[in-house]
């Protein structure tokens, strides 16, 4: 049966504002006790508890941090929560409602917004947490999505970066730079297609690092292995930016230095070989390719034997003296100085 290339949008302003938040909230289901009232109210009601309250908020934006041409919409609400929640997850925290605002074009049909929001209720259900608000309104270019995200924590359990101690071990969850490698995939192919777009690409083998980067996914695990571990992190942060750019907040705020073991960063084989092809320094990848959202947190030395040799974790080196500065020893143990590789939204082109 051939496709209809002539299917009726529905314009956004058939349905006006209130009409619009109607229609994509309708499906969305409250999950957490501590929400009162979700959408539909003037303001969302939670039920105040005696831990501690964390919030955090990103802005995404078409053209600086995603690319509609090759980033699903779907895709697209789902990564916009999962920024958030890894923040929360960082602070060691358990995330229980979000809020998104979105301004778009009148370029986006009712559809694409429907698409959009199916991947925010997906991250929803999947990480139980509500959507209780914010906001819609136009844009005049483009599409862009803000997510507050707010969570809760004993005052005791919270991590923050600030405080990781000399001779702690340098641990993190999962591998790295996969996300990255994921996007030169699909800027690659985004080339190929501008050349011939009759081309159809072969993505069978990288499959791994584009779910990287289209849908990661934020490590709320990771609490619970600590826990069933008896091990709390000294100081603990999200690698959105990459490694080294993580290390340099939490060396920086804990005024502490830091030797990493090329050797031990955790690395995915489609990791190794795309760099491989795409002529890259894995090391490199891996410090500064960012969109990782694994957690990288330090721990006391006495905790050693509970987290060697467990597969979710990699202990990568230790935490120094301030002096020491911060150190990423080679494989031909040669300390070389790490700089922060953090992307710079505020640069100019």
């Amino acid at each position: 049966m051939l496709e209809d290339k002539n299917q009726n949008k529905t314009s956004l302003a058939e349905l006006g504002e209130f009409g619009l938040i109607n229609h994509i909230t309708k499906y969305f289901k409250v999950n957490q006790a501590t929400t009162v009232k979700a959408v539909g109210d003037d303001a969302a009601v939670l039920e105040a508890s005696e831990k501690q309250t964390l919030v955090t908020t990103d802005l995404l934006i078409e053209g600086v941090h995603f690319d509609l041409s090759y980033m699903p919409l779907k895709h697209l609400g789902y990564k916009s929560v999962m920024v958030n929640l890894s923040d929360v997850y960082a602070m060691n925290g358990t995330a229980e409602q979000i809020t998104v605002s979105i301004a778009v074009s009148n370029r986006f049909p009712l559809e694409a917004i429907e698409e959009l929001y199916a991947g925010i209720q997906l991250a929803c259900d999947t990480y139980k947490v509500d959507l209780i608000g914010g906001d819609t309104t136009s844009s005049t270019k483009g599409i862009l999505i803000s997510v507050t995200a707010i969570g809760k924590a004993n005052k005791e359990d919270v991590v923050y970066r600030n405080t990781a101690k000399e001779t702690d071990l340098i641990v993190v969850s999962g591998d790295l730079g996969a996300a990255y490698l994921g996007l030169q995939v699909l800027e690659r192919e985004k080339q190929v297609f501008k050349v011939d777009p009759n081309n159809q690409p072969d993505l069978d083998n990288y499959t791994y690092l584009i779910e990287r980067q289209l849908k990661p996914e934020a490590r709320k695990d990771v609490a619970g292995l600590l826990k069933e571990l008896e091990v709390k992190p000294t100081a603990m942060i999200d690698i959105s930016d990459g490694l080294s750019s993580e290390l340099f907040h939490i060396c920086t705020q804990s005024k502490v230095g830091c030797k990493i073991y090329e050797d031990k960063l955790p690395l995915d084989p489609q990791v190794i070989s795309a760099c491989e092809e795409f002529e890259l320094d894995s090391t490199m990848v891996a410090l500064s390719g960012g969109e990782d959202y694994e957690l990288l947190f330090t721990v006391p030395i006495s905790d050693f034997d509970k987290v060697k040799g467990n597969p979710n974790f990699s202990i990568i080196g230790h935490i120094t003296e301030e002096n020491q500065g911060l150190q990423l020893i080679t494989r031909a143990n040669q300390e070389i100085e790490l700089k922060a590789q953090g992307w710079n939204s505020m640069q100019e082109d």
